[in-house]
């Protein structure tokens, strides 16, 4: 089946709210500040006086330092962010995992807990049977815990809420799209737990009990048809806000799943692109409500 639409009819991703510019975007050539009395960071040069953008993105600064913050990049990991990655590669005491950056990052056998949370030191067995803990293709939630110089993430699962993940579905998006927060875990009230990992890669998933997280341990019992329900719907709530350049955090993906929910569309994507087009005009103008709440000073007690 051919899905033939006319140009006119795509939806548009303009979601700037009121005619307003976003604040502090640059574009590579754009000047951002005349003199000297600035630390050149990432993304910029230094011309004639004058401090550059080298990269399309947002200008941030840390007290002299100043650095722009592209749109669009391959994940930099740092210390203590939370990641979803796929094995790669099985090899001498360690696996090799795709994080969505430059290198494919090392996760040591000796920095995983084993099944049923056991602590001791890692023998030979266990190296010969790291396959039964994790192979190629498998998906695994861990923590970033030291970078090497050339940038290669060394990871780890010590504690039980990482470790192998089992039933669910991974959405990609960029990681400058994820809000920063304390917690990556949520579990949502519709039925979902989602994983908003600092690498991009989402994990979608039903609400699992605690003491069921982490570990090699899988569950491969059936998943309720209304769970399967709402983790499809989240999924593709999560696509749209990726496709409109919105933050994705667990109040706006609630937002957006409401939406959908009030105008009752279906789950498909790909044929329901205008359906989804709607959905995400009402998820604008909410969130534009509720950034104007939020500027809004409270009023003054007497």
């Amino acid at each position: 089946m051919v899905d033939i639409r006319l140009i006119s009819e795509l939806p548009s991703w303009d979601v700037v709210a009121d005619g307003m510019e976003p604040k502090n975007f640059v574009t590579p050539g754009s000047i951002i500040t005349k003199g000297t009395g600035h630390l050149r960071g990432h993304g910029t040069y230094m011309q004639d006086d004058s401090l550059y953008a080298s990269v399309a993105g947002v200008v941030q600064s840390v007290n002299q330092l100043i650095y722009v913050r592209p749109l669009k990049t391959r994940y930099h990991g740092e210390v203590g962010d939370v990641v979803v990655g796929r094995i790669t590669e099985v090899s001498q005491k360690r696996w090799k995992v795709d994080t969505n950056s430059r290198l494919d990052s090392v996760l040591m056998l000796q920095c995983v807990n084993l099944p049923a949370g056991e602590k001791r030191r890692k023998s030979a067995e266990d190296e010969l049977t790291m396959r039964q803990y994790l192979k190629e293709g498998d998906l695994v939630s861990a923590e970033v815990q030291n970078i090497f110089q050339d940038g290669v993430l060394t990871l780890h699962t010590r504690s039980m809420k990482y470790g192998k993940l089992g039933q669910g579905c991974m959405v990609k998006v960029s990681p400058s799209l994820i809000k920063p927060q304390k917690t990556r875990f949520h579990d949502l009230p519709c039925g979902a737990s989602v994983i908003l990992s600092n690498n991009g890669y989402v994990w979608v998933r039903p609400i699992i009990p605690e003491d069921c997280a982490g570990g090699f341990v899988q569950n491969l019992e059936a998943v309720p048809h209304a769970d399967r329900l709402a983790i499809a719907r989240v999924r593709n709530c999560i696509a749209a806000l990726a496709q409109c350049k919105m933050l994705i955090y667990d109040t706006s993906i609630m937002h957006a799943y409401d939406a959908s929910m009030q105008l009752d569309y279906e789950l498909q994507w790909s044929g329901n692109g205008l359906k989804w087009s709607v959905i995400l005009k009402e998820l604008l103008r909410t969130s534009n409500k509720l950034e104007r709440d939020v500027r809004a000073p409270s009023p003054k007690r007497e």
